[in-house]
């Protein structure tokens, strides 16, 4: 099978890298057509998602998509497009190409523009999340195949965004296996690490008071975001006992900071979105082997169970994230347990060749099209 990437998509999102990764690896061919835009903005979180620069950006991505017209016409036959993260940019241009061809779309909607910014992240009123769902929907329905990170939000999508069932496709996010690798416990007192665009579904809070009680370990929390002024000022305010803040590292230094680790955290707030969720630390954290604790929410126990391969604990409860963090703290043998099932468990369904092959299995039954005749001269 030959894919075609098309678009402004961010190529270097774990989320493409994985499923690419896993499609390579199967002996399928993935033809990349991208023009960078999203990559221009290192933390895309604060100011940069406000209505005005998204604006802009979405005008740099219509200026792309003059380029990208011209190459993907020199791209040979291929067996379907794909719509990559953001798709909401991309999904016009990739959907007239599909068409031209003859092939299914594939919109990956891994993240919707109303239910972040209207609902999770709280930054437009209610004519922008009604104008923000209804692009979303536009998106949607572009797509043959549209493919969801968890059931919990495909049903979400099927819900909100009216998508038909037979189009949804569960797609975990998985992580990549040639970054995030099983390594031996490290030496030293217990800690944990929390990382994050410091949203509100991370729930930062939750892991500060977590992070105030007696008996839980040093963490070190690595992101930036909406919230982070306000933890700077939490912080000079009342700094819990080992407590580190770094506001960004490279990517490519990330697994070295899971692997430093000896408990990994998820995502604690308590939103609607939060609940259907299996975010990307999670999949690195179980690929490196690491004891994770987070939410006990739909999205999680689609992949995880509490005291077999996690211990997960009730959303934005930091009672319940302290006890879970000083319990691993004080049991090296629940650490390494849990954390060799999390690898197994990873190996199951995370890796790139087991998150490939939903999307392989989702095209198989796609719908094939007749390609559209050409333009006649006028």
């Amino acid at each position: 099978m030959r894919l075609l990437w098309l678009g402004t998509y961010e190529a270097d999102y774990p989320r493409g890298r994985v499923l690419r990764a896993g499609l390579r690896a199967l002996g399928h061919e993935v033809v990349e057509c991208h023009v960078p835009v999203w990559e221009r903005t290192r933390h895309k979180a604060g100011g940069f998602l406000a209505l005005g620069p998204l604006a802009v950006t979405g005008g740099r991505a219509g200026v792309a998509w003059t380029r990208l017209r011209a190459r993907e016409r020199d791209v040979g036959p291929v067996d379907a497009v794909v719509a990559g993260y953001p798709a909401q940019a991309d999904v016009l241009g990739a959907s007239a190409a599909a068409r031209r061809r003859g092939v299914p779309l594939v919109v990956d909607l891994m993240i919707a523009m109303s239910d972040t910014l209207g609902g999770d992240r709280g930054r437009v009123g209610a004519l922008g999340t009604r104008g923000l769902l209804a692009l979303d929907r536009l998106t949607a329905h572009r797509g043959d195949v549209v493919i969801a990170d968890t059931a919990a939000n495909a049903a979400w999508m099927a819900r909100e965004l009216r998508v038909p069932a037979g189009r949804l496709a569960v797609v975990p996010v998985g992580a990549e296996t040639d970054l995030f690798r099983p390594s031996p416990p490290p030496a030293g007192p217990p800690t944990a690490l929390f990382v994050g665009k410091l949203a509100p579904l991370h729930g930062v809070g939750v892991v500060l008071a977590a992070a105030r009680r007696p008996g839980v370990p040093p963490v070190r929390i690595v992101g930036d975001g909406q919230l982070g002024p306000w933890l700077r000022g939490e912080l000079a305010r009342d700094l819990p006992p080992g407590l580190v803040h770094e506001p960004w590292i490279p990517y490519a230094q990330l697994p070295a900071a899971v692997a430093a680790a000896h408990i990994c955290l998820g995502v604690f707030g308590g939103s609607d979105k939060a609940a259907r969720v299996m975010p990307n630390k999670v999949w690195q954290a179980m690929a490196a082997g690491r004891p994770v604790v987070t939410a006990d929410t739909p999205g999680a126990r689609e992949v995880l169970t509490d005291g077999r391969d996690a211990l997960l604990v009730s959303p934005g409860d930091p009672v319940a994230l302290a006890a879970a963090l000083a319990r691993l703290a004080a049991d090296a043998a629940l650490r390494a347990r849990l954390g060799e099932a999390a690898r197994r468990r990873f190996e199951a369904c995370g890796t790139p060749v087991a998150v490939a092959a939903r999307l392989v299995d989702a095209l198989a039954a796609a719908p094939r099209r007749a390609p559209a005749p050409p333009a006649v001269p006028a």
